[in-house]
């Protein structure tokens, strides 16, 4: 069983957005780049800006990672890969 990463929201982002009809425009104050993300990729930003979590902690199951759905699972770590390679969240070194 591989270990899952704990993310965290990018050290010194501060989420700069205006929201419309479910859509988010991102500033990342780091990078200078724009994003359009989702309400939910956006409050699942905020989460991790408020404590490091792992997938399955965003997932909504932390203490048994067997009941979350696998696709669900993979598609959460999928987007929290892009979300890494747009340098807004990054994992936590154990």
């Amino acid at each position: 069983m591989r270990s899952s990463p704990i993310w965290r929201l990018a050290p010194g982002q501060r989420l700069v957005h205006r929201c419309h009809d479910g859509e988010c425009v991102l500033f990342n104050d780091l990078s200078g780049a724009t994003h359009l993300v989702d309400d939910a990729t956006l409050g699942l930003l905020q989460a991790l800006g408020e404590l490091p979590q792992s997938a399955g902690d965003l997932a909504g199951d932390a203490g048994d990672p067997a009941n979350i759905d696998p696709d669900t699972l993979a598609a959460l770590d999928e987007l929290l890969a892009g979300l890494a390679a747009l340098y807004l969240i990054e994992a936590v070194e154990c």
